[in-house]
């Protein structure tokens, strides 16, 4: 299921109880403040252009979600995204990211794993992608989310010679610049 711009406050809370179940655990090991962030930044985030919340339930609740927007074309300098930057250069965030659906979370819940919940949201979130233009980005460090980055078919983005980060960029299987 899908839902566009603050429709997803409405499941605000149980958003934030996947995000916790999910980035609490390694290899994130997020705190309570940075999930706190998480639920804080959730309705600034609904408001920015072409927000969506693809999300999985089942009786138990939200089993995952995926949340994206249209990357602007002055890239953001906050988070990540001056390693991001400085791994890709001004002319390839131009050319790659901006004007392109941003994943910018994607969380399963230990329990839905294995089961093709990862593919399938992120098969929705981007079903509407703007020229079939996706990309998300992930910690290096994060083994099995990159592994399953690239089973799913997602292109990482080579980094320029000596500016490699802790933070790897993915574009969808259908970016038309994948090769990149």
């Amino acid at each position: 299921m899908i839902c566009y711009g603050q429709a997803v406050l409405d499941l605000a809370d149980e958003l934030v109880d996947a995000y916790a179940d999910v980035f609490s655990a390694p290899p994130w090991n997020e705190d309570e403040e940075t999930i706190r962030q998480f639920a804080t930044r959730l309705p600034a985030d609904a408001r920015r252009r072409g927000f969506r919340t693809a999300f999985i339930q089942s009786a138990t609740g939200i089993d995952g979600f995926a949340t994206g927007w249209i990357t602007p074309a002055a890239f953001p300098k906050n988070r990540a995204y001056a390693q991001v930057a400085a791994q890709l250069g001004s002319a390839r965030v131009k050319e790659l990211l901006t004007g392109a659906l941003e994943i910018d979370e994607l969380a399963v819940r230990p329990y839905a794993r294995g089961r093709g919940t990862a593919r399938d949201l992120l098969a929705e979130i981007t079903t509407d992608a703007p020229d079939r233009r996706a990309w998300l980005l992930t910690s290096r460090l994060a083994k099995n989310t990159v592994a399953t980055y690239r089973r799913l078919g997602w292109h990482e983005v080579a980094a320029l010679p000596g500016t490699e980060t802790g933070v790897i960029v993915f574009l969808s299987p259908d970016h038309p610049n994948r090769a990149a």
